[in-house]
């Protein structure tokens, strides 16, 4: 986007009040956005297709929970200990960043100056950062790409190291800044009066439907798969918040959770969907220090290994053409694999539906393969079974590990931390009993570390065993593996609102938001050619019929030209305009204009509102919907 359609895109967003800066009269906090009337109708619109893109059409079961957490749940998810970013600070101003945000500024604006060959000049203070003593060879930009794509993964030893190799300073004052500190993001509270419980605002959506796991397999009737669903607020304290909506403290997310048998990640309706060609930056790909991704089809993804399984691959083309519905241009849409550096502990496969955008490329959608985690350590921390009970048609014999305790010895050696041990080795997994029983079998003993017991238990022979054995099962359970899909809102309205938006030739002033009908913040402008009384009765029909289609809609009979009104109206993305003009009164007829063509068309008030209705709810193309009204030779009204 060049920076005057920037600079004009930002003056609408202001002027109509689509979002702004909270608190803003009392000089604003960083990160806190409050959305006008267009902007909240676009994000209710968004929120409702959303339902309908994947509640309804995928049967899921919607759940809305609490938004104060405690701190022991965040404990049990990981989110207490790994839940950071990692900060820095300028010695001398004491500004914050967040330092790999940082080196990523830093890395591709050397890169941008490199490449386009032109001279740095001091007028703009955000590049002081391209000072700097490294000569820009090839080799050096391809480190550069090569750090790049593996930024999100770096620990903070090889933050600071980074920042010393490349000479990372305050890019607006070139001041030397401190070694990478680690910030954990949530924000932290206390519940009751006694403030004794302490707790989080959440960051994420997805806790709260793993905690009624059970719950949700009951309502959906033992059976598997199935999903849930969440929309609600989340939180995070982000170090240095900047560029809009696409880096908040409090957002909007949108989480959804399938369960799956770990031992077949196949999905029923892959075929539906394994022709879908997407633009994938594969592992591979990144690791070869390119930013190209490969187009091809799910199905060469997914029996290729790229993609890891078909579930997976199908939530990514849910995505896709969700995304895509809602007016992302697909020219500008990815999906880039996360590397193994930055994969989060639980995952096992992880891709991010990735918008360019006037910042970059933006992560606005992960599709993650959570594997069993996140219900495994609830379950333990808990003592609650979080599994499914599936009863086999034919009983097999399995070969599981299992555990003596040998009374004699365990429970007079452990005494009242007994019961403690006893629960943590029965929760064990298989593969884990299997290490442990080879460890006793070549040391005689085993270090256990049990969650509330300070110091490691050292157990032996002579007080467990555990052995390999023969059992006939009849009911097989098993913890479900986690497929999320995790949709944070604000950075998609931004997308879109970038996508969508243009300037008229003829007037290069004139903005005009190009958002489909289905999700624009209203779809009428209702437009008396005059203020005349006698055009009441036939604005009063017209509102009516909108009101009883439920089609949003907005009044103008002011003063001015109805070509300012219309001008005003496509810079708030209204996709129609009904005028109507002295003719409506004797023969009850409108003109209806369409906001990216200007054409119009002319007919009955019923057949205008049933073309509107037909093509934000049956998508009927404009010619299709119009067909059978008259075309509107269109005047000079809108200079």
């Amino acid at each position: 986007m060049l920076e005057s359609d920037k600079e004009l895109l930002e003056s609408v967003l202001k002027r109509r009040f689509f979002f702004v800066p909270s608190f803003d009269i009392y000089g604003g906090v960083s990160g806190f956005y409050d959305y006008g009337p267009p902007g909240c109708a676009l994000q209710a619109n968004i929120i409702d297709l959303w339902r309908k893109h994947f509640i309804l059409e995928e049967n899921m079961l919607e759940v809305d929970c609490s938004i104060l957490t405690p701190h022991e749940v965040l404990k049990t998810s990981g989110h207490v200990d790994k839940f950071s970013d990692w900060m820095t600070k300028d010695f001398k101003t004491g500004e914050m960043f967040r330092v790999d945000h940082l080196i990523e500024q830093t890395l591709n604006n050397r890169i941008v100056a490199e490449e386009s060959s032109t001279s740095v000049a001091p007028k703009d203070k955000n590049l002081k950062q391209l000072n700097h003593s490294i000569p820009l060879d090839g080799d050096i930009i391809r480190k550069y790409k090569e750090v790049l794509n593996k930024l999100d993964g770096y620990s903070g030893d090889e933050l600071a190291k980074l920042m010393e190799v490349f000479e990372i300073v305050n890019p607006t004052t070139g001041g030397k800044l401190q070694s990478p500190m680690e910030f954990n993001l949530m924000f932290e509270t206390s519940i009751g009066p006694s403030s004794q419980m302490k707790g989080f605002l959440r960051p994420e959506t997805a806790q709260g439907q793993f905690l009624n796991f059970n719950k949700l397999l009951e309502f959906n009737n033992g059976k598997i798969p199935f999903a849930s669903a969440s929309i609600g607020k989340s939180f995070r304290n982000e170090i240095s918040p900047r560029a809009g909506l696409l880096r908040v403290r409090e957002f909007l997310m949108a989480e959804i959770e399938y369960y799956v048998d770990p031992q077949d990640k196949s999905h029923k309706k892959f075929k539906d969907v394994q022709n879908c060609k997407l633009s994938l930056l594969s592992r591979d790909i990144q690791e070869r220090a390119s930013a190209v991704p490969v187009r091809m089809t799910l199905g060469d993804a997914v029996n290729s290994k790229i993609i890891d399984n078909q579930t997976l691959a199908y939530f990514m083309a849910r995505i896709y053409h969700f995304l895509i519905s809602i007016g992302i241009d697909n020219s500008k849409l990815r999906f880039r694999q996360h590397m193994a550096n930055e994969m989060a502990h639980y995952a096992t496969d992880c891709w991010d539906a990735e918008i360019l955008t006037s910042y970059g490329w933006i992560e606005c959608v992960g599709c993650a393969d959570r594997s069993a985690y996140d219900l495994t350590v609830h379950a333990k921390r808990t003592k609650e079974k979080l599994i499914v009970r599936q009863t086999l048609e034919n009983p097999v014999n399995v070969s599981i590990w299992d555990i003596d305790f040998k009374s004699g010895n365990f429970y007079k050696k452990l005494r009242k931390q007994s019961a403690l041990v006893k629960d943590h080795l029965t929760s064990l997994s298989q593969s884990s009993l299997k290490e442990l029983s080879l460890k006793l079998e070549l040391e005689g003993s085993i270090q256990l570390h049990v969650d509330d017991i300070e110091n490691d238990i050292e157990l032996t022979n002579d007080d467990i065993k555990i052995v390999n054995e023969t059992k006939t099962i009849h009911v097989r359970e098993y913890i479900p593996n986690v497929i999320e899909p995790s949709f944070g809102i604000g950075r998609i309205i931004y997308a879109l609102i970038e996508h969508c938006f243009w300037r008229r030739q003829e007037d290069e002033a004139r903005a005009v938001f190009s958002f489909p009908a289905k999700i624009a913040p209203s779809r009428v402008l209702v437009v008396p050619l005059s203020s005349n009384k006698e055009l009441v009765p036939m604005t009063n029909l017209t509102t009516s019929l909108l009101k009883k289609c439920k089609i949003s809609f907005k009044v103008d009979d002011s003063s001015v030209s109805i070509g300012r009104r219309y001008a005003r109206n496509d810079e708030l993305g209204t996709p129609f305009a009904i005028t109507i003009d002295f003719e409506s009164k004797k023969d009850e007829t409108v003109t209806l204009r369409e906001r990216d063509s200007k054409l119009q068309v002319r007919g009955s008030i019923e057949s205008i509102v049933n073309a509107i209705d037909s093509i934000i709810n049956d998508e009927l193309s404009w010619k299709d919907a119009t067909k059978n009204l008259t075309k509107f030779e269109i005047q000079n009204t809108e200079n």
